[in-house]
């Protein structure tokens, strides 16, 4: 469990995690383009370019909890 003193240290990780969904994401929209599944490789996109605004900050990490 993390403490409050521990909030940075918590704050690195989930920055760390974004930025592993987000190359995760890159590496499957390769995937969905080479199959030829627009539509998924579209959803991907979007996916994608939302873990990269979280990661900069531009949006909240959720739409339903505040913090």
């Amino acid at each position: 469990m993390v403490s409050h003193g521990d909030k940075d240290a918590r704050g690195e990780d989930n920055s760390r995690n974004i930025a592993y969904i987000r190359q995760m994401l890159g590496e499957l929209r390769q995937v969905a383009l080479s199959e030829g599944a627009d539509m998924l490789c579209y959803l991907i996109e979007m996916a994608y370019v939302e873990a990269g605004d979280v990661q900069a900050g531009r949006r909240p990490r959720s739409v339903f909890h505040s913090k």
